[in-house]
């Protein structure tokens, strides 16, 4: 009977080792094949600068405001650096409508929680003619994209 339990045992002991081992190399294996995040691209084309009322325009698919002022555009983004929210432009300042916070129309922040402004994102004009916006890239307060096509 002692040496059926020590067989057993040894056996057992064996197991566990090519088991620990085994899944040793499937972890190892599984780092060839990564996680992908697909996210939404970064640079994106959005109307033509003509189909642009002067003013504020609110794009909802891409989150963010696009200025005309004249034939200049710049694009503010319309997520609160609270807590994500969409800010709500109110005619002279956005609002978040869910915690409070307040910015002036460039993006600054003027009362609540936010604890910072809204970032401006850089715009051109596509090779075909569209405003194109590149999130990736925060442009500094005051940039102004002229399109070509719109200079007098």
């Amino acid at each position: 009977m002692n040496t059926d339990r020590r067989r057993l045992l040894r056996i057992v002991g064996k197991g566990s080792v090519l088991a620990a081992f085994l899944a040793q190399i499937g972890a190892a294996g599984r780092a060839f094949f990564p996680n992908v995040l697909y996210e939404p691209p970064r640079k994106f084309k959005l109307k033509r600068p003509q189909d642009y009322p002067p003013g504020y325009t609110f794009d909802a698919t891409h989150r963010l405001y696009v200025i005309r002022d004249a034939n200049a555009f710049h694009v503010i983004s319309a997520i609160c650096t609270h807590l994500g929210c969409n800010v709500q432009w109110k005619g002279t300042e956005f609002d978040c409508p869910c915690h409070g916070s307040r910015f002036n129309p460039d993006g600054t922040v003027i009362g609540g929680p936010a604890p910072a402004p809204l970032p401006w994102f850089e715009a051109n004009e596509s090779p075909d003619g569209f405003l194109q916006v590149d999130t990736a890239e925060p442009v500094a307060r005051g940039f102004r994209f002229v399109p070509p096509t719109l200079k007098a």
